[in-house]
C-alpha cells in the first residue's frame, strides 16, 4: 500500500519500530475490552505482533492494518486499514485509536480515506465491518461512513456473536 494521506493524517504500513505505541494502543481499556487481550505486553511482543499481524498481511495479501499518525507532528495515534477475515466473504475496515485522541474527528478521516483507497485503488465494491454488540461508538463510527447493519453474525469459530456492517459502491 502506498501511503495515504489526508488534511491532518498519514495513513501507512507498520513497522517493527512501532512496537512502543502498538504496546501501549493494544492495552488500551476499550481494546481490551472490545477487541481482545491479545497477550501483548513488552516491546518484544508488541514488535513480534506487527511483523507476524500486519507485516505478513501485507507481504500474503497486500492489505492489512496500518498506522494512523497525526501528519504535523508525526504522532501515532491509531491503526485502521483493510483486512481479509477467513469467516467473511468482503474485505472488513478495521481500526482502533489511543483514548486520548477520540472525539476529534481522526478515526473518521482515516476511515473514509482507507474505504476510498478499497474503492478507488483496489477495486473493493463491498466493504463490511464489525463490532462487538454493545460497542457503540464503533457502530456509530461505521454508520456515519454510510455502513447499514446487517445484524448479528458468529465471529469465527467461536460462540460470540457481532453486529456486521457493510457499504457497497
Amino acid at each position: 500500500m502506498k501511503m495515504i494521506e489526508t488534511e491532518r493524517l498519514l495513513i501507512m504500513p507498520l513497522t517493527a519500530n512501532d512496537g512502543p505505541f502498538i504496546l501501549e494502543l493494544l492495552n488500551e481499556p476499550d481494546w481490551l475490552k472490545y477487541i481482545g487481550d491479545r497477550g501483548i505486553r513488552t516491546i518484544d511482543d508488541a514488535k513480534k505482533y506487527i511483523i507476524d499481524g500486519p507485516m505478513a498481511m501485507y507481504a500474503e495479501q497486500g492489505i492489512g492494518l496500518y498506522a494512523v499518525e497525526l501528519k504535523e507532528s508525526s504522532t501515532p495515534i491509531g491503526v485502521c486499514g483493510l483486512i481479509q477475515r477467513d469467516f467473511l466473504k468482503d474485505v472488513d475496515l478495521g481500526f482502533g485509536y489511543l483514548s486520548k485522541y477520540w472525539g476529534k474527528g481522526y478515526a473518521y478521516e482515516a476511515a473514509k480515506a482507507v474505504m476510498t483507497y478499497g474503492m478507488d485503488e483496489l477495486g473493493y465494491r463491498r466493504i463490511a465491518g464489525f463490532t462487538s454488540l454493545d460497542n457503540e461508538k464503533s457502530a456509530n463510527l461505521l454508520q456515519k461512513l454510510g455502513m447499514r447493519d446487517e445484524g448479528k453474525i458468529r465471529y469465527a469459530s467461536t460462540a460470540e456473536y457481532v453486529k456486521l456492517f457493510a457499504i457497497e459502491f
